[in-house]
C-alpha cells in the first residue's frame, strides 16, 4: 500500500466522536480520529511494511504514527530511526505504541535503560513501558529487575505524571516473575496509592499489589481449563 492510499483510508475511518475522545485524553495536533479497532484492521490488511511505516511516522499525524508502530518491522528499524521516533513521542498513547516495536528491535535492553534514565517525561515513559513489556522475558535478570523495583519505590511519587503510571505498570509486570513476586508485592504495599492525573477520562491507576494477585489467579484458572 502506498502512503497516499493509507492516508486516504485513515481519513475515511476518522470520526468527530473519536477526535473528541482523543482530545479529552490530551491528544493534540493533527488527528483524524481513528479508533484502535479500525487501526488494527488496517494494520492487519497492510501487514509489515517498514518503508510505509517510516513515511507514515514522518507525517506527524497521531493516527498515522500509531499505525506506523503497528506495521513497522522490528528487524529493519535502525538505531537512528528509534532515536528519531522517541524524540517525537508527545503522548502516553504514542509512548505505549512505540514501545511495542522498540522493545522488539535490536539493542532494546540498552535503550530501555537509557530512556528510563531520561529527564523528558515521554522518553522516560517509553522506557518504563518497554521494561513492562520485557519484564517476563529473559532479557532482564531477576537481579536487574529487583534493582528497578528499588528505583521505583524510592522515586515513583516524585516522578512526572505519566512516568508514575508506567512505573506502576512495570511493578505489576515485574511482580508476575515467580521468584520476585513476594518481594514486589511487599514493595507495592509500601509504595501505596499512586496518584496519576488521567485528565478528562474515566481511567484509573490500578493498585499494583492486588492487580498482581488477580492476574496470577486468572492465569491459574486459565491454565486449569486447558
Amino acid at each position: 500500500m502506498k502512503k497516499t492510499e493509507a492516508i486516504r483510508e485513515l481519513k475515511a475511518m476518522g470520526t468527530a466522536q473519536t477526535r473528541k475522545v482523543y482530545a479529552q485524553n490530551g491528544i493534540r495536533g493533527d488527528v483524524y480520529g481513528v479508533s484502535c479497532a479500525n487501526l488494527g484492521k488496517l494494520a492487519k490488511k497492510i501487514k509489515h511494511d517498514h518503508q510505509l511505516a517510516e513515511q507514515l511516522w514522518a507525517t506527524g499525524n497521531h493516527d498515522a504514527r500509531v499505525l506506523a508502530t503497528m506495521i513497522a518491522d522490528p528487524q529493519q528499524i535502525t538505531a537512528r530511526t528509534l532515536d528519531t521516533w522517541v524524540r517525537d513521542v508527545d503522548h502516553h498513547d504514542i509512548a505505549a505504541a512505540f514501545s511495542g516495536v522498540a522493545r522488539r528491535a535490536r539493542g532494546a535492553k540498552a535503550r530501555t535503560k537509557k530512556w528510563i534514565a531520561a529527564r523528558d517525561e515521554w522518553k522516560c515513559t517509553t522506557g518504563w513501558d518497554m521494561l513492562t513489556g520485557l519484564a517476563e522475558s529473559d532479557i532482564f535478570t531477576d537481579d536487574e529487575l529487583q534493582d528497578y523495583i528499588e528505583v521505583i519505590e524510592h522515586s515513583i511519587h516524585d516522578s512526572k505524571n505519566r512516568v508514575k503510571y508506567s512505573m506502576n505498570n512495570a511493578v505489576i509486570a515485574i511482580g508476575l516473575r515467580p521468584k520476585l513476586r513476594k518481594t514486589v508485592i511487599a514493595a507495592a504495599k509500601r509504595i501505596g496509592k499512586v496518584e496519576v492525573d488521567h485528565g478528562m477520562t474515566g481511567c484509573k491507576t490500578p493498585d499494583a499489589a492486588s492487580y498482581i494477585a488477580k492476574t496470577v489467579e486468572y492465569r491459574k484458572k486459565k491454565a486449569g481449563k486447558r
